[in-house]
């Protein structure tokens, strides 16, 4: 009799392993299914802009689509690049973007830093305050902001591009999570060394959120390598145009040659891509070191 309980329960056991197991297995390959349709649903338009760049103007709309040009017209992207001073607009864009990320990331660690480590009068106050700035639309603001660009006389500068989006509440907000993760000892022992409040943050917090900072210079280099209104608003001559400014004017210029203008739209995304390929290993730890999800 217990020889024979023992058989059953060890059946019982393996039916149920075997369950399980094809349980996850099925949960496994349905995650797998929804992530592959994903995927496939947010790599299609930029396919479909790649093939669409090779095609000739008058296979854009043919039906049915072909998602292989044939013949592939590589003459497309040197007929963009001959079409407009396309070199003078990357560099012109490349330069904005990087130095309001360099500033975004330098304004946005002081102020994380001193609303998370500094004791102040009215720190917190100040920070929800500032953090409150984050429910007012962009478009609100946009006509005091040019009004206090054009008292400056910065209208069509690089200054009007780069200075207005120097610092964000959202990135002193990111930063300021992580740096409240980081222990306080750190600081302690460092201050018992004799280093200075600046030696600290710039020797000892600033290396520690790497990844972080890494991950909030992608977010604020696309966002600005992206923006369309404000360098529209504040920019009237050929050669201060960014790239999202020379793609709308593009098009007209053209009469809408959907080709070529999907080959612009092609060149303008390889840097985006080498940035985010560049700091992409920081990302996924950086999202995960800012704390977020804490206190």
């Amino acid at each position: 009799m217990a020889a024979a309980a023992r058989t059953d329960a060890l059946g019982l056991a393996r039916a149920s392993r075997r369950s399980r197991v094809l349980r996850q297995a099925i949960a496994s390959a349905v995650t797998h299914a929804v992530l592959l349709v994903g995927a496939v649903g947010m790599l299609a338009p930029f396919v479909w802009m790649v093939s669409t760049s090779l095609k000739r103007e008058g296979d854009v709309f043919a039906f049915p689509p072909e998602w292989i040009p044939n013949p592939v017209q590589w003459g497309n992207y040197a007929e963009t690049w001959r079409a407009a001073p396309f070199d003078h607009y990357l560099i012109n864009t490349v330069f904005v973007s990087v130095s309001v990320t360099l500033l975004d990331l330098t304004t946005s660690a002081l102020a994380a830093y001193s609303f998370s480590r500094l004791r102040f009068a009215g720190r917190d106050r100040l920070f929800l305050l500032y953090l409150g700035t984050l429910m007012i639309p962009g478009q609100v603001v946009i006509i005091p902001r040019f009004l206090i660009v054009k008292e400056l006389g910065w209208i069509d500068s690089y200054q009007a591009l780069i200075l207005p989006a120097a610092a964000s509440a959202f990135g002193t907000f990111w930063m300021r999570q992580h740096f409240l993760t980081m222990p306080v000892e750190l600081e302690d022992a460092a201050r018992v060394d004799g280093a200075s409040r600046w030696r600290i943050y710039y020797s000892i917090m600033l290396p520690l959120a790497g990844p972080v900072l890494a991950t909030l210079g992608v977010f604020a280099f696309l966002a600005e390598w992206n923006s369309f209104l404000w360098p529209l608003i504040v920019v009237n001559s050929m050669e201060m145009r960014t790239l999202a400014l020379v793609l709308r004017f593009f098009q007209g210029s053209l009469g809408i040659q959907w080709n070529l203008m999907m080959a612009a739209a092609s060149i303008s995304l390889v840097p985006v891509m080498l940035v985010y390929l560049f700091a992409q290993r920081y990302f996924v730890k950086g999202v995960t070191l800012s704390g977020l999800a804490g206190r």
